[in-house]
């Protein structure tokens, strides 16, 4: 099994945790994306991360519920098909090329995919008033790479502005202020 599987399972089982303690009601919340509330944090992978990662190797998105109606089987249906073609060799292994340059399958969800997850965890946890802790390795690794790419990163339009706070603020309140929330 390759470290991008194990990877992306670690962090997408912190998503699912979040997800599945979201009570039906609170998934109307509004979230910290401006103009998103909890369920569009779903939307806005669903949406991407197959078309990104699956389609241009042939890999299929099994049929899925819709993110409308349920929110959390949206996920799941996510979830399970990047696991699984992490999971198999066969299509991990493929390659695929984006605007971006050539990738496998496995590292264009490590690249893509496992930090998304990852950072909207916080997200969805914010929105929903779960469990707002993330794995500090992880979080000081991408705070540590992400940063000498702060000029590239505002440019792609991916993330709002920096946010200020205070210099001896803890890595993650500095990472979710670096993507542009409000910790």
């Amino acid at each position: 099994m390759s470290t991008f599987a194990d990877s992306y399972r670690a962090v997408a089982a912190g998503f699912t945790a979040r997800a599945r303690a979201v009570k039906p009601d609170d998934w109307d919340n509004p979230a910290p994306c401006e103009g998103w509330v909890a369920r569009d944090i779903v939307r806005h992978m669903v949406e991407w991360m197959p078309w990104m990662v699956l389609e241009p190797v042939g890999a299929a998105m099994p049929t899925a519920p819709s993110v409308d109606d349920d929110p959390l089987g949206a996920w799941l249906a996510l979830d399970q098909a990047l696991q699984s073609a992490l999971d198999d060799s066969a299509i991990a292994e493929r390659e695929f090329e984006n605007q971006v340059g050539r990738f496998t399958v496995e590292k264009g969800i490590d690249m893509f995919c496992t930090g998304d997850v990852f950072l909207h965890t916080w997200d969805l946890a914010r929105a929903t008033g779960g469990d707002e802790r993330l794995d500090p390795a992880r979080v000081h690794d991408m705070l540590v790479g992400m940063e000498p790419m702060d000029e590239v990163l505002r440019e792609s339009g991916q993330f709002g502005p920096r946010v200020a706070v205070p210099d001896d603020a803890d890595e993650q309140t500095k990472l979710i202020a670096f993507i542009g929330r409000q910790p």
